[in-house]
């Protein structure tokens, strides 16, 4: 195996006069871009100046909206379908991004299932596809997208509060998938630091998304009474934080999983 020795002298460098957006002259992929979270993050990437490049699977219809919609903002937006519970889709995306985008500057691993079911009568099926989309998925996306990382490049997982606080029975495996990604974040940013990569992993809180409504049930309801500011986050404040850690400002961000939980884990 190969040895890194040297460190690099590369950093992404902010456009000049860009102070209302950031990232101007940078290109991201975000996965699983054509809804709740995702989408967030692809309008506030694409605000902040970036051209956007992001993936769905089964909604084309909210894809093309989204790009119709982003494109307003003046960066180059595409919508790009693979199903990332397949590998070579995923390498073969990942690739197609780069290429249209004309490289690769953030990738952030935002796609991601789940399954909620007691561990007697959880399926291996199902464990394969969570494993597959969650974890694989995720070293997959990042192993297509470091070539195409010239110099510098960010690595955003959107993990979850979950690896760390099981607050309801039947998430074992769900739970397993997100603690996964949180230790091959430490490893990938000791592995791609001297490279100018930064990688880092949010620990996400209960958000109002379809998967997660912010509704009257029960589950709601515990969810907003264990959040140290008594809500659901919001796809925006999860957005916020990609934006942060996408800046070229962040450079000294790697490894790390911060929680944007509103004090879930508090």
């Amino acid at each position: 195996m190969e040895r890194i020795t040297t460190l690099s002298t590369h950093t992404i460098e902010p456009s000049p006069n860009t102070a209302a957006q950031p990232l101007t002259g940078l290109r991201a992929l975000v996965t699983g871009g054509s809804r709740g979270i995702g989408t967030a993050i692809v309008r506030r990437l694409a605000s902040d100046g970036a051209d956007v490049a992001f993936t769905y699977n089964t909604s084309p219809e909210r894809a093309h909206e989204l790009v119709t919609e982003v494109s307003e903002l003046g960066s180059k937006v595409i919508a790009l379908q693979a199903d990332l519970a397949d590998a070579e889709a995923t390498q073969r995306v990942v690739d197609d991004a780069a290429h249209r985008l004309g490289g690769l500057d953030i990738l952030v691993n935002n796609a991601g299932v789940a399954h909620i079911a007691p561990v007697e009568s959880f399926s291996l099926d199902q464990f394969d596809h969570l494993v597959s989309v969650n974890v694989r998925g995720v070293f997959t996306a990042v192993q297509a997208a470091v070539p195409h990382m010239d110099g510098a490049g960010r690595i955003i997982t959107i993990g979850s509060v979950s690896a760390d606080r099981v607050h309801v029975p039947g998430l074992s495996v769900y739970t397993m998938t997100k603690a996964a990604v949180a230790g091959l974040t430490k490893g990938l940013a000791r592995e791609l630091g001297p490279r100018g990569i930064t990688v880092n992993n949010l620990a996400v809180g209960p958000t109002a998304t379809e998967m997660n409504p912010d509704d009257d049930s029960e589950l709601a309801s515990i969810n907003r009474a264990m959040t140290a500011v008594g809500r659901y986050g919001q796809p925006h404040d999860i957005a916020s934080a990609v934006a942060y850690l996408a800046l070229p400002e962040a450079g000294f961000v790697t490894g790390a999983t911060w929680y944007v939980d509103g004090g879930f884990n508090v």
